[in-house]
């Protein structure tokens, strides 16, 4: 049975100087979940996010908030609504005549009536979360883009907010960075618990994040769901937005897209004969979190690159065709392999990836300020051998039973 929605439109149509911006927009946004309403830029992603919270009224259809209309509910039980919402504007909105500290400060001071000592012990956890303590006392313009977004992250959560909205917070940052800022969205939402509604023309960017996924296109939404279906959906969108979703493995770890990675899979099988063999191998990373607290988002996404890169190095030279599965896992198929040449090789790779790849990663990431961390890791790989006959799903389901952990790396503070 589907959960009842947290926020729903109704037929919600809204017009700018006679030009429609959202025509007969129908949604639903479910409590507890990190949801990204994606699109073209210019889509009206933003005017959508601005009637989520009260910013703009429809012209026409209904907007809802547990199942009530807003245009019916008391103007005080509206305001109590939104004392529980954040957000996070795409600019970041920090005010230049403010330090960090100040500027996270400020919605404490002007919405609560908590002491002062109360709003510093709040301050200084969210600056000590988002790794901005060496940056507390300094101004907006002497941060980078990157330590500005995390400015306005500890902003948008310093209330404790039950809803975060979230307006292309990833925009101008290299892969990297933007993987690193939605880490710690991802992350803040799991320890908090609160929905994280995020607008995005980067699907790459959400794509490993989202619990749910929301298609604007041509003034409406066209797909609502899962981001495993969006590969599925057949649609102009497709061909417009969709081949963004080429670029998170390209940038980041130099693995080919999950639909680059089907269509190579099925190109694959068809030149096969029906009795010969291929192997699947699927990668996990573990560990990620503890890179994270540690060393920094940052830290973890280059690790994540460097797998990427890793198996990219050990497998494509043979033929292997690599993609990301999830935040930490990626599968390999080796089409001319058998399951002694493919354990040969993996021995291979984790042998070498002890020696260099990720374990410099986290010496480098220490030396930039892991502050006497020590952070081990471990990564864990399984086989399965395949043949053209039986659908993926399967071997790759045997492969995931099969993996048993190949490598531990281990940063150890000795510099």
């Amino acid at each position: 049975m589907e959960p009842f929605p947290l926020i729903e439109f109704k037929n919600v149509t809204k017009r700018f100087d006679g030009r429609t911006v959202l025509d007969n927009v129908n949604l639903r946004i479910y409590e507890g979940q990190i949801t990204t309403i994606i699109g073209l830029s210019g889509a009206g992603k933003s005017v959508l996010l601005k009637h989520i919270i009260g910013l703009i009224q429809p012209d026409e259809g209904t907007v809802c908030l547990r199942g009530k209309p807003l245009s019916g509910v008391r103007k005080k039980e509206i305001a109590d609504t939104v004392k529980q919402m954040s957000y996070m504007f795409q600019g970041n909105a920090l005010f230049d005549s403010m330090t960090v500290y100040e500027n996270i400060a400020l919605p404490l001071q002007e919405t609560t009536d908590l002491s002062r000592e109360e709003i510093d012990r709040r301050v200084r956890t969210r600056i000590e979360q988002t790794e901005l303590g060496d940056s507390a006392d300094k101004f907006p313009s002497e941060l980078s883009g990157g330590m500005q977004k995390r400015a306005a992250l500890a902003r948008a959560l310093v209330t404790d907010p039950r809803i975060v909205l979230f307006d292309e917070p990833t925009s101008g940052q290299d892969p990297v960075r933007k993987n690193a800022i939605l880490s710690m969205i991802a992350q803040y939402q799991r320890r908090f618990g609160f929905t994280a509604i995020l607008v995005s023309h980067e699907i790459p960017d959400v794509y490993f994040i989202s619990n749910r996924i929301l298609a604007l296109y041509d003034r409406t939404i066209v797909f609502q769901g899962a981001p495993e279906d969006l590969e599925k959906f057949d649609h102009p969108f497709m061909d417009e937005v969709i081949h963004s979703l080429e670029g998170l493995q390209e940038e980041l770890t130099g693995l080919h897209s999950r639909r680059q990675f089907k269509v190579l899979y099925q190109s694959q099988m068809k030149r096969k004969a029906l009795d010969q063999f291929y192997v699947l191998v699927v990668f996990t990373l573990e560990g990620l979190d503890a890179i994270a607290s540690g060393m920094g988002h940052e830290a973890a996404q280059e690790a994540i690159r460097c797998m990427g890169l890793a198996i990219e190095k050990h497998f494509g030279p043979i033929g292997g065709v690599s993609t990301r599965l999830g935040i930490n896992e990626f599968i390999t198929m080796l089409p001319y392999s058998d399951m002694a040449e493919a354990e040969a090789i993996l021995n291979n790779f984790a042998a070498d990836i002890q020696r260099e790849d990720i374990v410099n990663i986290l010496n480098g990431a220490r030396r930039r300020g892991g502050e006497g961390q020590c952070v081990e890791i471990g990564i864990k790989a399984g086989l399965a051998q395949g043949r053209p006959t039986v659908e993926v799903g399967p071997v790759m389901n045997a492969a995931v039973e099969q993996q048993k952990e190949i490598a531990r790396l281990r940063c150890i503070p000795d510099w």
